[in-house]
């Protein structure tokens, strides 16, 4: 979503801090490259004209140009109001459901924007993060297809959803759903109205006369970041005519030029609440302004990462490997699940995008063709093993090299990286079998309260990559230029 503006700081920045001293001069001609790099993001120009400012009032005077690192002061003033504009430095605003039973929060926004699925997606964090008994309901009936959509995304992720009766108006179906939440003891009702391919004033009505009805603790909107200032429109438009009380940005994972979600906030004066992020139900993230401040540039988002892993990783699955490690054993059963693992918080685009300084390697990951494809691939190429050969790898010679490859469809040479890519992360359990874990020892969830400080601070943990610093993941993310894994 950040990726060409985090390119062009990138580059502004690497100017200022590739020099030992810098003018007044120096600091207004990166500035004006700033401007330019956010107005090609798509960020709304009066957002932008506040922005730089605010920067050039902290960043053009004596405390910085005679300072010790001054282009690292730049940056810092240049962090610090991007978090400012992304929403402030304190933590996440949570959901308004803590009142009397149910709380309703009603979702709006265009037909396409993604609002049925983030529905489900906020139903789906709220039952398995929170403990939150759910209901859905859907309001659209114009489109009956989007009913259905509801009903089969409930079923898929095991949240009620109001039945369909013909016939009956949006408003009938919200006093309904209520009543059904009431009875049945629901803590949350979560009502999906319906969506247009244009705002219009009969839309607005019936959404203003759903709000009346349902009292909404919550009117979140959902608008599709690839759309740009066109979403941050719809906000202002939406606004205007319902009680709206956050933002839910869809397609965060998109090649989309990241302007709404710098402008939103501003705009509107509205949280940015989630981000979506792919069709899973829980590719939702929690908005965290000072987080996205840090991937934008290039910073990374490492405490997000590791909190995405804790939520996404097999417990279990990771305390058993965790404790085959500690012995200093590593198979490719091991490795397989690991593979898995990457692939369930976000593939490695995802996980990529939240590492520090991997932007401006992206060159060389592009040359090494490094995408979930090549995860799939390792993954056939494991299980075309036998249950002995993936327990006991060093009884693959070259003939059942060659089996193996015939088997899952690649050349030798794969197998071979493979095998490498093996070896290696067994180096690394023998390693960690005679050292000590830096996340723990297995019984323990997730890192402690210490290395996610250590982690949030981009401080590297003693001893160890920080591509490889993710409980439950492999020791570096295979062929990624930097890590300690080579192919």
């Amino acid at each position: 979503m950040f990726e060409a503006l985090t390119d062009r700081l990138s580059g502004v920045f690497d100017k200022l801090t590739g020099r030992g001293a810098l003018s007044e001069a120096d600091v207004e001609a990166a500035l004006r490259e700033v401007r330019v790099a956010l107005l090609e993001a798509d960020v709304a120009l009066p957002v932008v004209k506040d922005f730089i400012a605010k920067v050039k009032i902290e960043a053009v005077g004596e405390s910085v140009i005679k300072a010790v690192k001054p282009g690292q002061q730049v940056i810092k003033i240049v962090h610090d109001q991007l978090v400012a504009t992304l929403g402030g430095d304190g933590p996440p605003e949570p959901l308004r459901i803590a009142g009397e039973p149910p709380n309703v929060i009603m979702m709006a926004g265009l037909q396409g924007s993604g609002k049925t699925t983030t529905t489900a997606k906020i139903a789906n964090r709220l039952t398995k993060t929170d403990r939150k008994r759910v209901l859905m309901a859907s309001l659209d009936t114009r489109r009956p297809a989007a009913m259905e959509q509801l009903a089969t995304l409930g079923k898929s992720i095991g949240v009620d959803v109001l039945p369909i009766v013909a016939g009956q108006s949006p408003q009938d179906i919200a006093k309904r759903a209520m009543s059904q939440a009431r009875l049945t003891g629901h803590d949350v009702l979560i009502l999906d109205t319906a969506g247009r391919t244009t705002l219009d004033d009969e839309m607005m009505d019936e959404a203003a006369s759903i709000a009346q009805i349902a009292k909404p603790g919550e009117v979140l909107l959902v608008a599709d970041s690839l759309t740009g200032q066109d979403a941050v429109e719809t906000a202002k438009r939406f606004h205007e005519r319902l009680p709206l009380t956050g933002l839910v940005l869809t397609r965060a994972d998109g090649d989309g030029r990241g302007g709404a979600a710098l402008s939103m906030r501003a705009v509107t004066g509205l949280p940015i609440k989630f981000l979506g992020a792919g069709e899973r139900p829980d590719a939702l993230e929690v908005f965290d302004a000072r987080r996205i401040a840090g991937r934008i540039l290039g910073q990374g988002d490492i405490v997000g990462l590791v909190e995405k892993a804790v939520e996404n990783v097999d417990r279990a699955e990771a305390e058993k490997i965790a404790a085959k490690m500690a012995k200093g054993r590593f198979d490719f059963d091991d490795l397989e699940k690991q593979l898995g693992q990457v692939l369930q918080i976000g593939g490695l685009k995802g996980v990529m995008g939240m590492l520090p300084g991997v932007q401006k390697m992206k060159n060389q990951i592009s040359e090494s063709q490094l995408d979930d494809r090549q995860i799939h691939r390792q993954i056939g190429i494991i299980r075309s093993m036998t249950k002995a050969e993936r327990a006991k790898p060093d009884l693959i010679n070259g003939r059942r090299r060659a089996r193996i490859a015939k088997g899952s469809g690649v050349e030798v040479v794969e197998v071979n990286r493979l095998l490498k890519m093996h070896r290696n992360m067994a180096d690394m359990a023998k390693a960690l079998g005679k050292g000590k874990m830096p996340f723990g020892r297995p019984g323990r969830r997730g890192p402690s309260p210490e290395t996610l400080r250590q982690l949030g601070s981009g401080k590297p943990l003693p001893g160890l990559n920080p591509h490889s610093a993710l409980p439950g993941l492999p020791g570096g993310l295979p062929g990624l230029p930097g890590s300690n894994k080579k192919s």
